[in-house]
């Protein structure tokens, strides 16, 4: 269907307003370009649920693709709990729009005979899956765009767990919303009745969940004076973020107040995501203004948080993903030690583009450590697996998101937030700072570096490009990287394993997935990602070195930097 057709769909709508309408003929008038960006293809509905850009058309976010998208989910719904009655939570984050988006779904879930818990403002996407298992519903949305430009907006769909939906409802759930081909077939008629407002009563539960996490409840009044900066960046942390530190004891918590408004403009950043300095910098500056000991951030829905800390100069220094995933692990499972919590039935999880430190961790202490598929439904699914047998402590993927305990099952930064502030005082309360522990970490358990390459290549052609490359690497593996041998690799969507020195293939049993990964002599690994919804292409490069002392830390860490540039040359991106 072109995109004149579409758009005729929704002038002859009787669905759609007459505002839209007069927009759309505005766009087909005056930018045809627009125009042709909002209609050529529909939004996907992918197994995440929706993003995109906000405005008019079939290719945007707007109240008539949430329509469509929750009107198939609300049919999946009905169909598999016909039996049981339904209900779902509703959340949003401080997206301009999103409260306005929330109420269309619940317009939608509500028409459909659904019951809704709505909350009644914005709040964190963890605690919408805290929400969902409290409330006992069979599905929820938050309506949010993570680290996303101001112009996005997005629709992240739940399942009766808290976490977002796997096998075989996520395929079938997007059979259900692609079934939906008219906006006629949504129904908006919004039932008051089937609406209850949520709030204070759910947030109290949830960081009481929060304060059961703690491992150093003995801190004293000393131990828990530290210094911390926290910023929202304009977005939901500011909801919970102080409560769950003060309820941790913490009180000498400052906030970068220039960022602690709501805002879905983002007027202080240019992207809200707390991965990149830029958007860390007001913090970063509160923090040398108060000499901090912690400085840390979220991002707008509150699921990742980026931290930084005191280097040996005394400068604040920012950790990537596996360094504070990795720091967390050490501190959970130390601590889990030290307590006698310990009995040989925990286990943690980790995806299979984050370090390996977080396995040599959980060695040493004789806990589990289980791989998954990139994303947190896939650590979801095997605490799903492991209910009742095993005991979840923690787990986490290098893109910042942590998740500690089952009782939220997405990536929680409130939580996290609270234990790397607890892991902060503990280690100052034995005269250590969060930068010693971290050496001391890599001195124990591995010494690693990790960098991520992200290539984008635009249009039609760029992704044949990427295709053309992942078959490159398919079919001539490199044998070697910087003179380090290439012994394994591994083809996740062939599910094989190769023996590069003697040519044979193994069955590698995992969930077919479009990854490869490189094993190298050294213990080195580099995996290969391709976007399954833009052209864009991730190398994650995890290198191994020795570190001999701690005097030593800033040299050969800046040597396996280079060690990183080497290899990345050498497979000639």
């Amino acid at each position: 269907m072109t995109s004149q057709e579409k758009a005729q769909q929704w002038l002859d709508s009787k669905a759609v307003d007459e505002a839209t309408k007069k927009q759309i003929r505005d766009l087909q008038e005056n930018n045809k370009e627009e125009f042709e960006e909002s209609f050529y293809k529909d939004l996907e509905f992918g197994t995440g649920g929706l993003r995109g850009i906000m405005g008019v058309g079939s290719n945007r976010m707007n109240k008539y693709t949430l329509g469509m998208a929750t009107q198939g989910l609300s049919n999946y719904l009905n169909k598999t709990f016909k039996e049981q009655g339904v209900s779902v939570a509703i959340a949003h984050d401080c997206r301009n729009n999103a409260d306005e988006f929330a109420n269309v779904v619940a317009d939608v879930f509500t028409a459909n005979d659904i019951k809704v818990f709505f909350f009644e403002a914005l709040r964190p996407t963890p605690e919408l899956s805290f929400a969902i298992r409290h409330l006992g519903c069979k599905s929820g949305v938050v309506l949010t765009a993570s680290h996303n430009p101001k112009e996005y907006n997005g629709y992240k769909a739940y399942w009766t767990d808290g976490a977002q939906m796997v096998a075989p409802h996520d395929m079938n759930v997007m059979n259900e919303v692609q079934s939906i081909s008219s906006i006629d077939d949504v129904s908006f008629e919004r039932k008051d009745a089937l609406i209850e407002y949520i709030g204070e009563d759910l947030d109290e539960a949830y960081l009481e969940e929060i304060k059961k996490l703690r491992l150093f409840p003995d801190a004293s009044e000393n131990d828990k004076s530290i210094d911390i900066v926290f910023s929202s960046i304009h977005g939901t942390g500011i909801t919970l973020v102080p409560k769950a530190l003060e309820s941790f004891g913490f009180k000498n918590v400052h906030i970068v107040e220039e960022q602690s408004e709501p805002n879905g403009d983002f007027p202080t950043v240019v992207y809200p995501n707390p991965e990149e300095k830029e958007a860390m910098s007001m913090a970063l500056a509160k923090g040398k203004e108060v000499d901090a000991d912690i400085v840390m951030a979220t991002d707008p829905d509150s699921d990742r948080v980026g931290i930084a800390i005191k280097n040996g100069n005394n400068e604040f220094e920012l950790l990537n993903g596996n360094q504070t995933g990795s720091l967390l692990i050490y501190y959970l499972l130390s601590r889990w030690n030290d307590l006698g919590k310990l009995d040989g039935n925990q286990y943690i999880v980790k995806t299979i583009v984050t370090t390996e430190l977080f396995k040599n961790i959980a060695e040493a202490y004789k806990v589990d450590c289980y791989d998954t598929l990139t994303g947190f439904k896939n650590i979801a699914a095997v605490i799903r697996e492991l209910e009742g047998k095993k005991t979840f402590i923690g787990g986490g993927e290098e893109s910042y998101g942590y998740m500690i305990s089952d009782y939220v099952r997405d990536k929680d930064a409130i939580a996290s937030v609270a234990m790397i502030a607890e892991m902060t005082s503990y280690v100052k309360s034995k005269g250590k700072t969060l930068y010693d522990y971290l050496i001391e970490m890599y001195l124990k358990f591995g010494f690693y570096r990790e960098d991520l390459v992200s290539i984008t290549k635009k249009g039609k052609s760029g992704s044949e490009e990427i295709k053309a490359m992942m078959t490159r690497f398919r079919e001539e593996p490199p044998k070697s990287l910087a003179g380090t041998k290439v012994l394994k690799v591994r083809d996740y969507q062939k599910s094989t394993i190769l023996d590069l020195e003697t040519g044979k293939k193994s069955r590698l049993d995992f969930p077919a997935s479009n990854v490869l990964q490189f094993f190298l002599e050294d213990g080195s690994k580099i995996s290969a990602r391709p976007s399954g919804t833009e052209p864009k292409i991730k190398f994650y490069v995890s290198v191994k070195g020795s570190l001999n002392s701690k005097d030593s830390f800033e040299s050969d860490f800046a040597e396996l930097g280079n060690i990183i540039k080497a290899y990345l040359d050498d497979l000639d991106l």
